[in-house]
């Protein structure tokens, strides 16, 4: 990392700020904005290869993960156009867009017919901070919205989420199936793989 000391900071800040309030996800998420805000405003510290796009999917790069897996923190490369199926996160989450532009959507899920109704989409341009929750709405779809040239944003989650179950929904029947998520980092990949097999043959 060339500049080490901004994402050092931010590690050792998040780990206070986890520890300290553990059971106060209202307080995690807006004091996390706040902190990620800050780690963004400079693209200084990420390695080259944690941005390198894929032109077939979306990448997901471990940057660190909680000793005690209480948050982890990714970046995300968007190649032109790319995006996410419609999915929740199951756990609280906050996305920063550092380079490019994300289109965010939130979905609204009928308890009886499983009917999605989509929200106003949300631009978010550098620097802007998106948050999302089972607490306050956790079904969404993200997208770059750049169609010439790539995105790249910083995540938070509260937990290890290459091991955490979530569904994916289906856009024209709000039924859903279950799955787990990668890291795109070879080595973590092979390391983590074992374990993602048992929670798989768990679902």
């Amino acid at each position: 990392m060339r500049n080490v000391a901004r994402f050092r900071e931010f590690v050792a800040s998040f780990t206070r700020l986890v520890g300290e309030f553990v059971e106060d996800e209202p307080r995690i998420l807006e004091n996390g904005k706040r902190l990620l805000a800050d780690l963004i405003d400079g693209n200084d510290w990420l390695p080259a290869e944690f941005a390198v796009p894929n032109p077939d999917w979306y990448q997901q790069y471990l940057l660190y993960l909680d000793p005690w897996e209480r948050f982890s923190v990714v970046s995300m490369v968007w190649d032109k156009g790319q995006g996410t199926p419609i999915f929740d996160l199951s756990i609280w989450g906050i996305i920063g867009v550092m380079e490019g532009a994300l289109i965010c959507r939130s979905f609204n899920r009928d308890a009886d017919t499983y009917e999605l109704t989509a929200q106003d989409p949300r631009q978010l341009g550098r620097g802007d901070i998106y948050v999302t929750s089972p607490t306050i709405g956790d079904i969404h779809q993200i997208s770059n919205s750049l169609r010439d040239q790539g995105s790249v944003s910083i995540h938070v989650y509260g937990a290890n989420i290459a091991t955490v179950k979530r569904y994916i929904y289906d856009s024209q029947t709000g039924h859903r199936r279950k799955f787990l998520s990668a890291y795109s980092n070879p080595v973590i990949s092979r390391i983590t793989q074992s374990r993602l097999k048992v929670l798989l043959e768990r679902i």
